[in-house]
């Protein structure tokens, strides 16, 4: 039996990579995700629509990350199901914090904020910067 590497990108996998990006942002765009507008009605509790959409999207996940390997003997296009255990630290803390205030003042998370240029959202630029100086510097004093 040959052991598959999960890494290699062979021309079905990016097809499929592709297929699921797409399918993701017209989901968010749909969703209307992509407009800051919305996220902060949702984050102050005054549009409950986007709740359903997060709701129903971290309970088809959930579904997914558990029963695929019930399912199946291995992923479809290859290698093998992966668990990574989850620890709570200070930096893990420290980083939900800093997300959570940039995506409550700015209405942006990285997800959307791709999709949203897709739209043709240029002034979303702005906060794909932040996020990028601040994946940037945390990569950064990851490595001291």
């Amino acid at each position: 039996m040959t052991v598959l590497n999960p890494h290699t990108l062979s021309l079905p996998k990016a097809l499929v990579t592709l297929l699921a990006g797409a399918l993701f942002g017209f989901g968010l765009s749909l969703a209307t995700m992509i407009e800051p507008e919305v996220v902060l009605g949702f984050l102050r509790f005054e549009d409950w629509g986007l709740m359903l959409v997060m709701g129903g999207a971290a309970g088809l996940a959930m579904l997914a990350y558990k029963g695929f390997p019930l399912w199946f003997r291995r992923p479809l296009l290859g290698g093998q199901f992966l668990t990574q255990a989850a620890s709570w630290n200070r930096q893990t803390v420290i980083g939900s914090a800093i997300f959570g205030v940039g995506w409550g003042l700015s209405g942006v998370c990285p997800g959307p904020a791709i999709a949203a240029l897709g739209t043709g959202n240029t002034d979303i630029l702005w906060a794909l910067g932040g996020i990028v100086l601040g994946a940037l510097a945390q990569g950064l004093a990851a490595r001291e």
